[in-house]
């Protein structure tokens, strides 16, 4: 996974949320839709000096997965034994080899700059997420395509800021619900198809704020929503 890629999956979710292309960079994506997300940070693998992503940054001191199984495979990671002064001594040996494992990423294809990912593919910057293809930015999630900058969240697709949520789709802004459809700025909500700014209802279509629309007159607000997410 590289740049261009991640950014050809950030222009689907685009595509299919808004009707229309991306123009911005994985940097300004980061700082518009990513700013509150636990995300892996860069950090040097202590052995090689080489950059490397973990999702844990505490210990200062790492290695990625891979130099950690070549040493496994070459020197190994026991040591001769010495004789034992003080419980000093035991620390200062104890941190020759207490390194934390970066890039740790299970069964997974096509993986960059990310930590602890699960059976996944496409995975762009994220951290904890299992069964999944196509992430770009997001934290714990699982069974999920096509999201950028999502968190917390099951069974959701080309989504945007999609946090706690489950069976969601084409959405923005979605937070506490389920079964969300083609909507903007949904917070605890169930069964809702095309509706924007609302909380706390269910079955619900073509709603702003909770109040009822008709289909022409809520696209044409749409309309001007989009272009206010797409360029504020």
């Amino acid at each position: 996974m590289n740049d261009k890629q991640a950014l050809e999956i950030v222009n689907k979710i685009f595509k299919s949320i808004f009707h229309q292309e991306n123009y911005d960079s994985l940097d300004t994506l980061l700082e518009k839709y990513a700013f509150d997300i636990k995300l892996p940070k860069p950090v040097k693998d202590s052995t090689t000096n080489e950059l490397t992503w973990a999702d844990a940054i505490h210990s200062g001191r790492f290695i990625t997965a891979n130099n950690m199984e070549k040493r496994e495979k070459t020197e190994g990671w026991m040591l001769p034994k010495q004789e034992i002064h003080s419980l000093q001594e035991i620390m200062n040996i104890w941190d020759t080899i207490n390194l934390t494992t970066t890039e740790r990423v299970y069964d997974s294809i096509n993986v960059a700059k990310s930590d602890t990912i699960y059976r996944c593919e496409n995975i762009y910057r994220s951290t904890d997420c299992s069964d999944s293809k196509n992430l770009i930015y997001c934290d714990s999630c699982a069974n999920c395509e096509f999201l950028l900058a999502s968190q917390r969240s099951g069974a959701c697709n080309f989504s945007i800021r999609c946090d706690d949520s489950k069976n969601c789709s084409n959405s923005c802004n979605v937070i506490c619900s389920s079964k969300v459809m083609n909507s903007l700025f949904i917070q605890d909500c169930f069964d809702l198809y095309e509706c924007m700014f609302c909380s706390h209802i269910a079955s619900k279509k073509f709603c702003i704020a909770n109040m009822q629309f008709e289909e022409q007159e809520y696209y044409e607000i749409k309309k001007v929503i989009v272009e206010w997410i797409l360029h504020s």
